[in-house]
């Protein structure tokens, strides 16, 4: 159900920046790094959390902005992310798909916001121990805003994006039995972005 419900959105991504091409402010590349941080990681069930240190991850993808004073800005992005704690790190790619609205303030500048919806395509923990049993959700969604600058054919936006769902990843030891390691896979991020307009 999930898996067909992300699939159907970045379809319709797909198709409502192919069909507003024409009528659109513009529809281009974009590409850029992460300074991520996922969230807590607990050893186990009585344990302080652990919290990540950042690290910087890139991305890249596509836009469509629809609009001048106001627009609508879709996007469909892969990103790869990573977190460390202590001795172990966890790796994350994923596709984004957030929904921007935004509004042109004064000259070049713009803010805008909106949800981001997530689909995880993979993961890796490394640990001598442990691995990744499983995540909650594949799917989740999240929470972007910012502010950009546009010169003609050229952008750059500066935003901060957080996971709102609720998403933990269990662990197996290397017998194959669960554990009570858990980690919150929720998204904390500053995202530095440059575009191209077609």
């Amino acid at each position: 159900m999930k898996h067909s419900f992300f699939i159907t959105l970045l379809f319709l991504v797909t198709i409502s920046t192919a069909t507003y091409a024409q009528t659109a402010t513009g529809i281009g590349f974009k590409a850029g790094l992460n300074y991520n941080a996922n969230g807590n990681y607990f050893e186990s069930i009585s344990s302080n959390a652990e919290h990540p240190d950042r690290n910087v991850g890139y991305h890249f993808g596509l836009f469509g902005k629809i609009g001048k004073q106001v627009y609508f800005k879709p996007e469909l992005v892969y990103t790869s992310t990573k977190s460390d704690y202590n001795n172990n790190s966890f790796k994350m790619q994923k596709i984004d798909a957030p929904m921007l609205v935004g509004l042109k303030v004064l000259g070049p500048i713009s803010v805008f916001g909106g949800p981001s919806f997530q689909y995880i395509l993979d993961t890796d923990f490394k640990a001598s121990d442990l691995s990744i049993n499983k995540i909650e959700n594949d799917f989740s969604v999240g929470l972007n805003f910012g502010i950009g600058l546009n010169f003609n054919k050229l952008g750059i936006d500066v935003r901060y994006e957080r996971g709102l769902s609720n998403n933990e990843a269990t662990f197996l030891d290397n017998n194959g039995v669960n554990v009570d390691n858990r980690l919150d896979t929720r998204p904390d991020q500053l995202i530095l972005s440059l575009s191209l307009v077609l």
